[in-house]
């Protein structure tokens, strides 16, 4: 869980900032996309080689590699130059990319008999990461008299702090055995999994990227921006501890998911529609990937029949949902330039939304991917 609160606040206190950084650099709303794009990007460019590494290196050390790599990605951002800001952000995406991958594997080798709670309590961790990310990096800006530089380094502190505590699983070193089964490129569960990791992925990243700069332009403070934000991912982090557990119940997992998805639907139309109390429809918007994320991850866990297969998904699902995923932030950033509208930019999630719900049909079922290896 430690780990797990390290895999969000590099990547999301960006977009709280990302009004100063694209004034005090001059980017364009695309430019200023790319820069939230970047890691997760990255989580999905990497994720093929996680798999390889924990068989190589064992989960443990591999985790712990990337916890250095994260603190060295951190402390790039540092450094005043552009370059320098995209690489950090490149290598944050890596690090992190890695640890997404191996850890789902982890909770199927040791806490198989408890997969429903563990996912639970490691996606509320992920999305309590994020959450407090959100909420306390205006003031650790103000804090840092406006340099946003310091700001996003300083979470290098937290990567510190959990890469001692990890040490000692470094003796309890166990190489992985990679498994062989079949392509799972060719398993229509193992694709459905990894479509609804993709549309979760791009409706959360792009969403949190975004909201920030659309509610200023709506008139709101940096400070009450970040804060809507903070509560909608902070009612995500119950979300994301709730379902899986509920889910976990049950064979099928249709219905909680379907339902997951259309809080998405109603807090979406009601932020660009309605406009009015934006804190309630940024909950609702944000319930959904909350509760998604735990539900994806449990997936990979339930569909399969053993640790390497868990491997096996995790990574396919979230190198190619990942990549997929990326898209969004900039092609929002890309279609505001164009159209100079948010509601049409983010109007535009709708369409993963509806993605998301079709894929959802498959992906939630009583079904082991072995049943349709080829």
């Amino acid at each position: 869980m430690l780990v797990a609160a390290n895999l969000r606040p590099a990547v999301v206190a960006v977009s709280p900032l990302l009004d100063e950084i694209t004034r005090d650099e001059g980017y364009s709303s695309a430019m200023a996309g790319m820069l939230t794009t970047l890691p997760v990007l990255f989580f999905g460019l990497v994720s093929p080689l996680a798999p390889p590494l924990a068989a190589r290196f064992g989960i443990e050390r591999t985790v712990f590699g990337s916890l250095l790599l994260l603190i060295v990605g951190s402390l790039l951002r540092l450094i005043p130059d552009t370059a320098c800001l995209f690489l950090g952000s490149a290598v944050v995406g890596i690090a992190i990319g890695i640890c997404n991958v191996v850890l789902p594997a982890l909770i199927k080798r040791d806490f198989a008999h408890r997969s429903g709670l563990m996912t639970g309590l490691y996606s509320m961790t992920l999305s309590g990461g994020a959450a407090v990310a959100v909420g306390v990096i205006v003031p650790i800006n103000h804090a840092f008299d406006g340099n946003w530089r310091m700001s996003l380094a300083s979470w290098a502190i937290l990567a510190v702090i959990t890469a001692c505590c990890w040490l000692p699983q470094l003796t309890r070193h166990r190489p992985e055995t990679v498994a062989r089964r079949g392509s799972l490129y060719r398993n229509p569960i193992a694709w459905a999994i990894t479509i609804f990791m993709a549309a979760q992925s791009l409706i959360f990243y792009t969403f949190s990227a975004w909201l920030p700069t659309y509610l200023i332009s709506e008139g709101h403070t940096a400070a009450a921006a970040g804060t809507v934000l903070a509560i909608g991912q902070t009612v995500a982090l119950f979300a994301s501890l709730i379902a899986p557990i509920i889910a976990g119940r049950f064979a099928d997992q249709r219905v909680i998911t379907l339902v997951a998805v259309a809080f998405t639907a109603v807090g979406l139309t009601g932020l660009l529609t309605i406009g009015h109390v934006p804190v309630l429809w940024t909950i609702l918007t944000l319930v959904g990937p909350g509760s998604s994320i735990s539900l994806v991850l449990l997936f990979m866990v339930l569909r399969s029949s053993s640790p390497q297969q868990t491997g096996q998904v995790s990574g396919m699902s979230q190198s190619i949902g990942y990549v997929l995923a990326a898209l969004g932030p900039f092609v929002t950033g890309a279609l505001h330039d164009l159209t100079g509208s948010w509601t049409i930019a983010l109007g535009m999630l709708g369409i993963p939304v509806v993605v998301q719900a079709l894929s959802a049909w498959w992906a939630a079922r009583d079904v082991k991917m072995d049943e349709y290896s080829h």
